[in-house]
């Protein structure tokens, strides 16, 4: 089966999908903070179960046309959690569910 993307509710869009650990999985977001005039957004990214995450970091997104974009190294076999916050810490978690894969 080849991979390929997944479009997300709140405009996610994640690829590869599946993916898989020791692969990079790439993050397009148009989402609520980009279409407020968001300046800069931050992917906050963690592994594991949706209500506790383990090793939560914050990862710089590239405004591009498409939204803002980051490429992750996935390097945990576990559920990968996210959401996002702009330079002003408002923050888009997909009304408190976050995003996973």
């Amino acid at each position: 089966m080849l991979a390929s993307e997944i479009r997300m509710q709140g405009g996610v869009v994640a690829s590869p999908y599946p993916v898989n650990t020791g692969e990079n999985l790439s993050i397009i977001y148009n989402g609520l903070l980009a279409q407020s005039g968001a300046d800069r957004v931050f992917l906050h990214v963690g592994y594991g179960p949706t209500t506790a995450w383990t090793n939560p970091h914050d990862v710089e997104m590239m405004k591009t046309a498409r939204g803002f974009e980051t490429t992750i190294k996935v390097d945990r076999p576990d559920r990968i959690n996210f959401c996002f916050k702009d330079s002003a810490a408002n923050w888009d978690n997909n009304n408190g569910l976050n995003w996973s894969i």
